[in-house]
């Protein structure tokens, strides 16, 4: 069963979003031409009565110009503003391109429902997700398929050529993968000319990794892209701040970074956060914010921070919660926590050992970028 959209365009009319009636002369139609004159007429006359100066010119007998007339006479004497186009229809097929280019894919079905043209003009953004979604079948060998890193490029670059600012950045990961830098990079701006912030942040990585390295290119892309809420970009932007590295060291602005990629949810971040208010650097001093963000940044599955959090519920007297972060710690190659967790073995009973062990076994991270 086909379903439509949208109805077609209507005759003469600049919307296309919904229907207008058309009156053929029949008695049916004028029947209902009459009640939806009648019915505008009534809402014309309570919206009238919220209005002082209309019902001021109702009963003095004078007529106030109406709306449609007050914005002929104003539309003459000034230019029509982009804003005020209500013919979705009217907008280029390239700009409407590159407007979606960096859609998501629940985004990108909601914008061809706008209108048929909408709909025509995005075919090709469609099918391009389509290939993005195979291209990472075949990366991670998922969905019924075998990994197949060739097919996986080739899936991306099709999804590519039709616009697609997510199958650039895949193809671009993978030609890097594969030693092939120089395309990778030339993917990632396409991308990144096109406004993706995941495009921006690979390039701006890519030149802080080449050899010899475009300090200035890197912090401008990193830069744009942690404007735009990229929490890898923003944790990178602020260990060059941090470093000095192409841009001028700035250690409340390297804070200020680290802050907001780790209210993202990307763990170094929360780690590094957690160093700046032990030692005060960037922030003041603060020994409860530090414990704070080291827990979150171990409960997220960080391993150094796992270790030291352990570190910091053993001197606090908190044996079997330590011996918890402790193991994870261990198992994630921590090579300290492994003597610090055994000297606490021995002072807790049997069965808070076992406890501890339990509930490292079944412990399960926070998700989180890295």
């Amino acid at each position: 069963m086909k379903h439509r959209t949208w109805p077609p365009r209507s005759d003469g009319s600049p919307f296309t979003a919904l229907p207008l009636w058309k009156f053929d002369g029949s008695d049916k139609s004028s029947e209902l031409a009459t009640k939806q004159r009648s019915k505008s007429k009534s809402l014309q006359r309570s919206a009238a009565l919220e209005d002082p100066d209309q019902v001021r010119s109702l009963c003095s007998g004078q007529r106030r110009p109406s709306a449609s007339s007050s914005a002929s006479s104003s539309s003459a004497t000034r230019p029509t503003l982009v804003s005020e186009v209500r013919d979705f229809s009217a907008v280029p097929y390239d700009v409407l391109r590159k407007i979606v280019a960096s859609f998501s894919h629940p985004n990108l079905n909601a914008a061809s429902l706008v209108c048929r043209s909408w709909n025509d003009a995005l075919r090709p953004m469609r099918e391009a997700m389509l290939f993005l979604r195979w291209g990472k079948r075949f990366k991670h060998g998922r969905g019924g398929v075998r990994q197949n890193l060739r097919k996986a490029l080739d899936s991306f670059l099709k999804g590519a050529a039709r616009g697609l600012t997510l199958a650039m950045v895949d193809a671009g990961l993978v030609y890097w993968e594969m030693g092939k830098r120089d395309e990778g990079i030339a993917f990632y701006r396409r991308a990144a000319e096109l406004g993706d912030p995941a495009g921006q942040c690979n390039l701006g990585i890519a030149y802080l990794q080449v050899e010899p390295a475009n300090l200035e290119e890197a912090t401008r892309w990193l830069s744009q892209a942690a404007s735009a809420g990229h929490a890898r970009a923003q944790y990178q932007l602020a260990l060059c701040l941090h470093q000095g590295r192409g841009i001028a060291r700035n250690v409340s602005e390297a804070a200020h970074w680290y802050l907001r990629a780790a209210e993202g949810g990307y763990v170094r971040a929360m780690y590094n956060v957690s160093l700046c208010y032990s030692v005060g650097e960037g922030f003041p001093h603060s020994h409860l914010q530090a414990k704070k963000w080291m827990k979150r940044a171990a409960d997220h599955g960080h391993s150094k921070a796992q270790f030291e959090h352990g570190l910091s519920l053993f001197s606090e007297g908190e044996m079997m919660k330590a011996v918890v972060y402790l193991e994870l710690a261990s198992r994630a190659g921590e090579a300290g926590a492994s003597p610090v967790k055994n000297v606490i073995l021995q002072q807790l009973p049997a069965a808070s050992r076992n406890r501890a062990m339990l509930l490292a076994d079944n412990w399960r991270d926070l998700p989180s970028m890295r």
